[in-house]
């Protein structure tokens, strides 16, 4: 049985993974944001299942940490790192809006871009290798990191630019969708970590991983409308960057 098209197209969007071509308008676009968040899991899933395995093997937490990131990108073709260098390197510059744009759209990565790359990738590999519950932090990680950018869809977000992947899908998607998909995940992550850790205290800290997470790309996101005029494809990817992130290093904590 095919997918429906706005999942199809959420997968071809969102990862390496092989769904064909999909004919899309704005309200598909809008589905494909949606279901971001399904997309983020199982990618996580991915991520985690490379983790256990080599750490099973004998790699060591470390380097099944390093590998398990790299996994990530490779899945994703480092497209929400490619991102989150264009923002910084936007930011950088100090530019007006109109400016800082032009600089994001450049193939190229600037000094900033490449700081906040390696900083955000110490800090997931680190995070994954010293929390007690990676498969958990990486699941729930992959899962919110893309739950940032279905809220950035949503209504009241504008486009930075008439035209990419900004455009097509800033507020395309309804509040009542990550509101949803926002209890959802926190209630999926209290109950994972009730039955895995059967801690109160480690039940509430992962829990709370998602509200927070979200509340910090939130915060960011507004700073971006504010600099930029709206969101583009690059923001999208540095806020889902961000949030993943916050997860992850949430998960260490305890």
């Amino acid at each position: 049985m095919s997918l429906p098209p706005g999942l199809r197209l959420s997968f071809g969007l969102l990862s390496v993974l092989p769904v064909g071509f999909v004919e899309a308008d704005r309200r598909t676009f809008g589905a494909s944001m949606a279901w971001a968040p399904l997309v983020g899991a199982v990618l996580g899933a991915a991520q985690a299942a490379a983790f256990v395995l080599l750490d099973l093997a004998g790699a060591g937490a470390t380097l099944a940490a390093v590998l398990a990131v790299g996994l990530g990108a490779v899945l994703t073709r480092a497209l929400h790192l490619d991102g989150l260098a264009d923002v910084a390197d936007g930011l950088g510059s100090g530019r007006p809006a109109d400016e800082a744009l032009a600089i994001m759209k450049r193939s190229d990565i600037g000094p900033f871009g490449v700081v906040a790359l390696v900083f955000t990738l110490l800090a997931q590999v680190a995070a994954v290798g010293a929390t007690a519950h990676p498969v958990l932090a990486l699941v729930l990680s992959g899962a919110v990191a893309r739950l940032a950018v279905t809220w950035a869809c949503s209504p009241g977000v504008p486009p930075a630019r008439p035209d990419g992947l900004g455009a097509r899908v800033a507020g395309t998607v309804p509040v009542r969708v990550p509101l949803a998909w926002t209890g959802a995940l926190t209630a999926l992550a209290a109950g994972a970590a009730a039955w895995w850790t059967r801690s109160a205290a480690e039940t509430l800290l992962l829990a709370a991983a998602v509200p927070v997470a979200l509340g910090a790309a939130a915060l960011f996101r507004r700073h971006l409308v504010r600099r930029f005029g709206g969101v583009t494809g690059d923001v999208l990817g540095a806020l889902a960057e961000l949030a993943g992130t916050a997860v992850l290093v949430f998960a260490t904590l305890g």
